[in-house]
């Protein structure tokens, strides 16, 4: 299965396993509550996933790579402990706490939180001397004498022999007792999470353009060569920090992270016309409804992949702004909470102590380690508008002293016209970004028409979260109309084949 089943998948059994009856107890006991093991092969997110799935369960999470550990770090170290057995008293060797059980004990103190994932990554390339105490973890839950506390969920991960030569075969009598979940590389699927990540766009263009380079691992004379999703997300932020920082992006470059020579090259000489359309094409000058008869000629007698990485320089913008509009309205909407509370309380509270309300609420998310980053980002512009609101509502009380009724009225007058202010500049990006949009499906329309390009127009909106939160929110009349007409139509079909055909012409070299 892909790796967004896999996901769902673990939720389900984590959710399941941390059930309780109507007296306290998990409706699955703990000796039922197999562990985990997702099988796959590197770099497609099998380790990243795990720290989506215990923030969106509310649940703690540690990590840990079993090939970092001796079993001395595993079980623990051995003591000797007088022990008193019918009488006579007898030396007994004991173990100390494992590192691994310790971590899980201090991760509840920190957070608070009684319940969580142990995962273990690279679970099936332990030593010879560690290869029986992870069967003895993963058939009793235990690490030496000490046992996993009840509420955490052991989900482990390997890579299959074909990948790593250290890989150790695990006995019936093991896999008869965990729930095993083989996953496989899907590029449509880490599309969606591209879009939501905000993967730099070449990238996501390159990739829809040559789908067989997504996810390679080759034996050559010169040893493995490879290209991974993990290896195109790291490599997109580093394309974004270079962008800003003025650095160039060559095949050098990318091959520190596509260790793949030939797709290495063949995505930086991608990447340098990518720049080139940007200019010649004059993007910016599109996204706000400016594009001349020259402009026009010129797409219209290029080929089809160079129709295509401008229709990708114009949809990463359009992300880009569908992003921008996403979380302007995350951050109104967490305001405005904020407020309500300041409202509710305006005769004996601050603006500043709303502030220190939602520093504390973002310390004590980022304490427990639920806060997302995207979750971050809304709390900390919160906190910039409460500290600027506080600085411009003066209401000449002291720090001591509680304001008046007539005084906190006045300053909730004052807060309510300058949240009023956010509430017109997210206004003014939702418009700016509806107009974007548009301008896209008129430059379209005089580019190509109703066409493949067009289609694809259609479809990225469509694996795009960020656009369909935005559509589904604001609307717009060309996309439902091309959606409904293009989308659904036995013409796509045959699109697609074609599509399907230029890859396989562009693969072999044939221009």
């Amino acid at each position: 299965m892909d790796i967004k089943r896999a996901k769902q998948e673990i939720k389900d059994s984590i959710e399941a396993y941390l059930a309780k009856d109507a007296f306290g107890a998990y409706r699955i006991p703990v000796i039922r509550q197999r562990p985990v093991l997702l099988m796959g092969p590197p770099g497609i997110g099998k380790t990243q996933i795990m720290g989506q799935i215990a923030k969106e369960c509310g649940i703690g999470l540690v990590a840990y790579t079993i090939t970092h550990h001796t079993r001395q770090s595993a079980v623990g170290l051995p003591f000797i402990r007088e022990k008193v057995y019918g009488g006579k008293t007898y030396s007994v060797t004991e173990y100390t706490m494992s590192e691994i059980i310790a971590s899980v004990y201090d991760k509840i103190e920190q957070t608070g939180i009684s319940e969580g994932i142990l995962f273990i990554d690279e679970i099936n390339c332990v030593s010879e001397t560690l290869a029986p105490t992870i069967l003895q973890f993963l058939q009793g839950k235990t690490f030496g004498n000490q046992r996993i506390p009840e509420g955490w969920i052991i989900v482990a991960a390997g890579n299959p022999p074909e990948y790593n030569k250290s890989v150790r075969e695990f006995d019936v009598v093991t896999l008869d007792r965990i729930k095993r979940i083989d996953v496989e590389e899907n590029f449509e699927v880490w599309k969606e999470y591209a879009y939501k990540q905000g993967i730099h766009p070449a990238v996501i263009s390159y990739l829809e353009l040559r789908k067989r380079n997504f996810y390679r691992i080759e034996t050559t004379v010169e040893g493995k060569v490879f290209a991974t999703a993990r290896g195109w997300e790291d490599l997109s932020e580093l394309i974004q920090t270079y962008e800003v920082l003025g650095k160039k992006v060559d095949r050098d470059v990318v091959f520190q992270y596509i260790q793949h020579r030939m797709i290495a090259k063949d995505f930086a000489n991608y990447l340098e016309l990518y720049y080139k359309y940007k200019e010649e094409y004059g993007i910016e000058d599109i996204l706000v409804g400016k594009w001349n008869t020259a402009t026009l000629q010129k797409i219209k007698a290029a080929p089809f992949d160079e129709h295509l990485s401008v229709v990708s320089l114009l949809i990463g913008k359009l992300s880009e702004m569908f992003q921008k509009s996403f979380l302007c309205d995350a951050y109104v909407s967490k305001l405005y909470e904020y407020l309500l509370n300041y409202k509710k309380h305006q005769d004996t509270m601050r603006v500043e102590d709303i502030r220190h309300l939602a520093e504390r609420d973002m310390e004590e998310q980022t304490q427990t380690e639920l806060l997302t980053k995207r979750d971050g980002i809304v709390l900390k512009n919160v906190i910039a508008a409460l500290e600027r609101f506080t600085q411009l509502v003066s209401t000449k009380i002291e720090e001591s002293m509680k304001p008046s009724a007539a005084e906190g009225q006045s300053a909730f007058e004052k807060v309510k016209q300058l949240f009023g202010q956010e509430v017109e500049s997210r206004e003014r990006t939702i418009e700016k970004t509806s107009e974007m949009l548009t301008n896209v499906f008129h430059f379209m329309e005089d580019s190509f028409g109703e066409s493949q390009e067009m289609v694809v127009l259609i479809t990225e909106l469509n694996a795009n979260f960020y656009a369909v939160w935005f559509i589904r929110e604001n609307g717009c009349d060309q996309y439902y109309r091309y959606n409904k007409g293009l989308l659904f139509d036995e013409r796509q079909q045959s699109i697609v084949r074609e599509m399907d055909e230029v890859e396989d012409m562009l693969n072999r070299g044939i221009k």
